[in-house]
């Protein structure tokens, strides 16, 4: 069938609007009919660093409606209201545990540009487009495996949903499904995006105590004390490690670094107290660390968290839940971008302009 799809030609290059071929769904699949997708950090190193093959049609945060179902498809049917997130296999040790964000063949199924049967769905003049998360929701429709397709209730706004299935799943996942923290703890959560804020709004529905969060933008500062953190500090202006040491009597329990940035990195490490647990989520580059000082000498935990965690099916219904409840109020990061302003959205935010764009599509 014929689409409208944002196709991503060179590394680097701005999205292009055209008129591409999508295959039907194949056995376990669903055809998915795109309302609205999230603009996640991940699809712009996509497009930046070219990690998955180009040409392609990038985006893996899409909300639909279920168009059409392929063979063996049971759970799902025709106009069901769904979230798309992560591919993952189902049959490894990692996804049969409960795990699949460390599916152990993630990085080929949501960057390998093909589907889990190494063939494409999206083509564009007899030449094959390269499938991103095995979705592609950078489309007016979309072909995914039934495996990284969840289904949610029709009485929730589908335009808001997409962002639930990778990065505000992320920062929530990363604080309620790995490093559970106490109730009365404390916790310092770097970076005030999407995901920073999705953790400082979990912090809150677990209980923590004191809930610090670091940023270099102040009005980001603010919204983050609007969404329950106790304590906030712009990192240019005020020496971190010195300030959460201060205010906590020693350091944090637990620390999210979402930024990536190396010094922000040991600053995370630096600002625990004994025994503490990072949780590194951001995409971070080679780095050096004083493993003795920064870790060891105070049996501090460092840990890499990939998609919070999450199991899709199960975390992204339940966060739809505290959403409804008034306790994940994700709707405030939100900006909406018509389908032809997607390079709009991607600049507003590099620039800091807007926290999580979703680009309505139908």
């Amino acid at each position: 069938m014929k689409i409208q799809a944002a196709v991503t030609h060179g590394k680097g290059e701005e999205f292009k609007i055209e008129e591409v071929e999508l295959a039907a769904p194949k056995a376990n699949e669903v055809l998915v009919k795109i309302v609205a997708t999230g603009v996640c950090h991940t699809d712009a190193v996509a497009r930046d660093a070219a990690i998955t093959p180009l040409p392609a049609v990038l985006g893996h945060e899409g909300a639909g409606i279920v168009e059409a179902v392929g063979e063996g498809v049971t759970r799902l049917a025709k106009g069901d209201h769904i979230v798309l997130s992560f591919a993952h296999c189902g049959h490894c040790d990692n996804c049969l545990t409960g795990h699949p964000t460390v599916c152990e063949t993630f990085n080929d199924l949501n960057f390998g540009g093909m589907h889990d049967d190494h063939t494409h769905r999206l083509s564009k003049d007899g030449q094959q487009l390269s499938t991103f998360f095995g979705q592609s929701s950078f489309g007016t429709f979309a072909v995914a495996h039934e495996r990284n397709v969840v289904k949610v209730d029709k009485d929730v706004d589908l335009a808001l949903l997409g962002p639930l299935g990778c990065g505000i799943q992320t920062g929530a996942g990363t604080v309620l499904n790995k490093i559970k923290p106490e109730f009365g703890s404390t916790i310092a959560i770097y970076g005030a995006g999407a995901v920073g804020l999705s953790a400082i709004m979990a912090a809150k529905i677990v209980g923590c105590k004191t809930i610090i969060v670091v940023d270099v933008h102040d009005s980001r500062l603010e919204l983050a004390k609007e969404l329950g953190a106790t304590h906030s500090y712009n990192g240019t202006k005020v020496d971190v490690v010195e300030k959460i040491k201060k205010c906590t009597n020693g350091g944090t329990n637990y620390a999210v670094d979402t930024t990536g940035v190396p010094p922000v990195v040991r600053q995370c490490l630096q600002a625990l107290r004994p025994l503490g647990v990072a949780a590194i989520v951001g995409f971070t580059p080679e780095m050096n660390i004083d493993v003795h000082n920064d870790l060891m000498a105070e049996g501090k935990t460092m840990m890499g968290v990939i998609e919070g965690d999450s199991v899709p099916n199960v975390f992204i219904p339940q966060l739809i839940d505290y959403y409804r409840a008034g306790q994940f109020p994700f709707d405030k990061l939100v900006k909406f971008y018509d389908f032809a302003e997607i390079n709009e959205a991607f600049e507003d935010s590099k620039k800091g302009l807007a926290i999580k764009p979703i680009v309505k599509i139908s």
